[in-house]
């Protein structure tokens, strides 16, 4: 056993390419997969709208739109509940995968996951392909890694590599994809987590740009028609103003969301595929009703730029009627979507919530005295505080914005958008939407069933991965907390910022219901197991440690209680 941990944790070189080689067949992997996933969803969009165009020229025939909803959400509701893993955008389950708290058959995970998200677009959902985007490349990573039989360790970073690449893919955004990695999936920065966003997204978004112009699709995805006036100082007033009202608009879009879950969680005919049908047949009411009410929202963004030919006029009405319409029918299905578990994406809406909110806050401020020069920074403002409010991804929020307009025109006031977005979330105690699902997640799978505390107790070997890092710096199994270390007899206190040396002896405690695995994980990033009776006795300050409730921060904050 010590002599195959050794071999496996040779150098921190050979871990390095191994990274990088791994990184970049799943960068080739999602990059082939989610731009014929986003190539298939860009067609479905077009092709839900002229159906529903042609619906409402011809209301004898809506009728059959309703009939094949109906069958729609019994076929989808049917595909979820065999296939649970795909419920929702997915995010939040592949989050959980590159933490090691969830496992899924990544086959089924990937071919469900694109089949159900097409059908929704092409049954004229309200559904973005970003969040699919994101599960079909983290499916993608754990695949290239099972196929490679790569350790846990290789594969939680593969598919962090995949999912990031989902993104960047998704967008054509290279550097959201990578802040997404850090700030959302594993909430770090280390090496490893670097080298395998790094080299999974370029090579998937090398990928992308070679195949589209292949499959008569252009490479551009970002939003070409705003133009850009740095604000002055007295627009930054409104600015502020318009960010207040998002991040309210974002806090009680995600309360709304549980509180409807809740609601849902109640519907239970048809083994629950019933609950499916209100989804479905509320998207077709809005789709007859507004365009702007189907798709992902990279239509209504476009539309809202002061290049575009303008957003079309629902009924004659007035223009900020109809945003206002088009703000209410895409917050209700989109809140509604989340919370039934409906296997699509709402990362794209949520952007084109908030940007709608955006041009609607625009023209009552143009009406209160400001520059219409400032209403396309308003509406990029906008989309960047109601995103970050709900998800609490503020670097990726400002990032993201940005590399999609390619302009650094309203940076600063992106980032004080965000900034109260984020703060007013704090306030009001929100979690990142995103986290507080997979929490629901891992209890409804009973991920921590038979998990019982085990202790392991290690030496760190020279040129293993751990060696030379700070504890919070390193990638720990799922729920591992280090309570002990030992250096040259001497008892150390360990905390996020204790920097492990050669030699170091551990003690780790976790929760775990597969003691094998847990422990070779272990090995592989620290490079040797010690057996009872070997090395210097743990030091009496480690017996008590952070519960299994506990584990979790411990890891994420590298050990150190708070």
């Amino acid at each position: 056993m010590r002599k195959k941990i050794r071999k496996i944790g040779d150098t921190a070189y050979h871990y390095g390419v191994q990274l990088v080689a791994v990184g970049a067949l799943t960068g080739l992997f999602a990059g082939i997969a989610v731009t014929l996933y986003n190539v298939l969803a860009s067609i479905g969009e077009d092709f839900s709208r002229d159906i529903y165009a042609l619906l409402r020229e011809n209301p004898a025939f809506v009728p059959l739109l309703f009939v094949a909803l109906f069958l729609g959400a019994i076929v989808i509701g049917g595909v979820v509940k065999f296939i649970p893993m795909i419920r929702g955008s997915g995010i939040p389950q592949t989050e959980g995968a590159t933490r090691g708290l969830l496992h899924f058959r990544w086959y089924q995970v990937l071919t469900g996951m694109f089949a159900a998200s097409l059908a929704t677009i092409f049954l004229g959902l309200s559904a973005g392909s970003e969040g699919p985007s994101i599960q079909i490349g983290g499916a993608c990573g754990y695949g290239t890694a099972d196929l490679l039989r790569r350790k846990e360790t290789v594969r939680r970073y593969q598919i962090t590599g995949g999912a990031c690449t989902g993104l960047a893919v998704a967008f054509n955004a290279p550097v959201t994809g990578m802040a997404f990695a850090f700030e959302e999936a594993h909430k770090r920065f280390t090496p490893e987590v670097f080298v395998c966003a790094f080299s999974s997204v370029i090579v998937g978004v090398l990928t992308r740009n070679l195949l589209r112009p292949l499959m008569g699709f252009s490479v551009e995805s970002t939003f070409t028609t705003f133009s850009f006036a740095a604000p002055d100082m007295f627009s930054y007033l409104y600015i502020l103003l318009a960010a207040l009202v998002c991040a309210f608009a974002g806090v009680g879009f995600y309360f709304l969301v549980f509180r409807t879950k809740k609601l849902f969680a109640k519907i239970t005919f048809w083994k629950g595929t019933g609950k499916m049908l209100i989804p479905f047949m509320l998207a077709g009411v809005f789709g007859l009703i507004t365009v702007y009410a189907m798709g992902g929202g990279h239509e209504l963004i476009q539309a809202l730029g002061s290049k575009s030919e303008g957003i079309e006029v629902i009924f004659s009405s007035p223009l900020w009627l109809t945003l206002l319409i088009v703000v209410v029918f895409k917050f209700i299905v989109s809140v509604v979507n989340m919370s039934a578990g409906v296997p699509c994406g709402v990362f794209i809406p949520m952007l084109a919530i908030g940007a709608c909110l955006g041009a609607l806050l625009s023209l009552l401020c143009i009406q209160m005295g400001m520059d219409p020069v400032y209403a396309d920074v308003m509406i990029m403002i906008c989309m960047a505080t109601f995103f970050t409010t709900i998800v609490k991804a503020p670097v990726t929020g400002i990032v993201m914005v940005v590399e999609l307009t390619w302009s650094f025109t309203f940076l600063l006031p992106v980032v004080m958008g965000v900034a109260i977005g984020y703060l007013i979330g704090d306030v009001f105690h929100t979690q990142p939407i995103y986290d507080k699902l997979l929490e629901g997640i891992v209890e409804e799978q009973n991920v921590r069933e038979g998990a019982k505390k085990e202790t392991v107790r290690l030496r760190v070997v020279k040129g293993s991965t751990g060696e030379g890092r700070a504890i919070r710096d390193i990638l720990w199994p799922s729920d591992a907390l280090v309570v002990a270390l030992n250096r040259g007899g001497t008892p150390i206190v360990p905390d996020g910022e204790t920097v492990l040396e050669a030699g170091d002896e551990l003690v780790i405690v976790g929760e775990t219901s597969d003691y094998k695995s847990f422990a070779e994980d272990l090995a592989v990033t620290v490079g040797e197991i010690l057996k009872e009776g070997e090395g210097a006795p743990a030091p009496s300050h480690a017996a008590p440690s952070a519960s299994a409730d506990e584990s979790p921060e411990g890891q994420e904050n590298g050990g150190k209680k708070e």
